[in-house]
């Protein structure tokens, strides 16, 4: 049974990688920036942001165990993003996963957590904090359309929808299949944070002269779409 360890260079997963092989177990293992220098390993650049490199490596490695022992401090496309694709890569390929977390997802408000306790987050979902969204897709051709165009002066590239953050957050969950309900909803005017609370730029001129469209959130976040 072949065992992969994500991050195998690191703390953790040195210690991994060494137990591993001593036990004589095929081992692979995965490094950001140089392998480590434990003999008879294979040893896999990879980079957790890159949903394309973590499926190869696993395709290529064919682990039937994966531990992932990285971390990405506070880079939330590694430390959250990644065990994502890390998961999705395991599933495809029939692999257990055991994935490493940290005491950080609790509060601290309480002193003793046992298994049964998930970390929290006390935030909410703004009502009031109003934008205009646009897909990236829509933006990046929009970019490129206007610099192929030698376009000067001011454009405003945004989506015709001005939705709250609540509303966006609703659309998002809707098209994912997950329960709205859940999604706490609160005023942003009631907190201390900085900042215009209601920003709705107004695309419609440069739109005109556009033959991208730049869909609103509304539409590009519709369930299927």
């Amino acid at each position: 049974m072949t065992v992969m360890i994500i991050g195998g260079s690191g703390f953790l997963g040195t210690e991994l990688v060494r137990q591993a092989t001593a036990t004589g177990l095929p081992t692979a293992a995965t490094f950001a920036t140089r392998p480590g220098s434990a003999p008879g390993v294979a040893w896999h650049a990879l980079d957790l942001r890159d949903p394309e490199r973590v499926e190869a490596v696993v395709a290529e490695a064919g682990p039937r165990l994966i531990v992932n022992a990285t971390s990405g401090d506070s880079d939330w496309a590694v430390t959250a993003e990644g065990p994502v694709r890390l998961a999705l890569a395991a599933a495809k390929y029939g692999c257990r996963l055991v994935h490493v977390s940290s005491d950080a997802v609790f509060s601290g408000a309480r002193v003793h957590y046992d298994e049964n306790a998930t970390g929290t987050r006390n935030g909410v979902l703004f009502t009031d904090d109003i934008r205009c969204p646009v897909h990236v897709t829509d933006l990046a051709a929009a970019l490129l359309e206007l610099a192929a165009r030698d376009a000067s002066g001011v454009h405003h590239l945004a989506g015709p929808d001005a939705v709250s953050r609540h509303e966006l957050g609703t659309l998002v969950a809707g098209r994912d299949g997950l329960d709205v309900t859940r999604l706490p909803a609160g005023l942003r005017a009631n907190s201390a944070l900085p900042g215009a609370l209601d920003v709705r730029l107004d695309g419609r001129a440069t739109q005109r002269k556009l033959r991208t469209t730049l869909r609103g959130a509304r539409e590009f976040l519709a369930m299927g779409a």
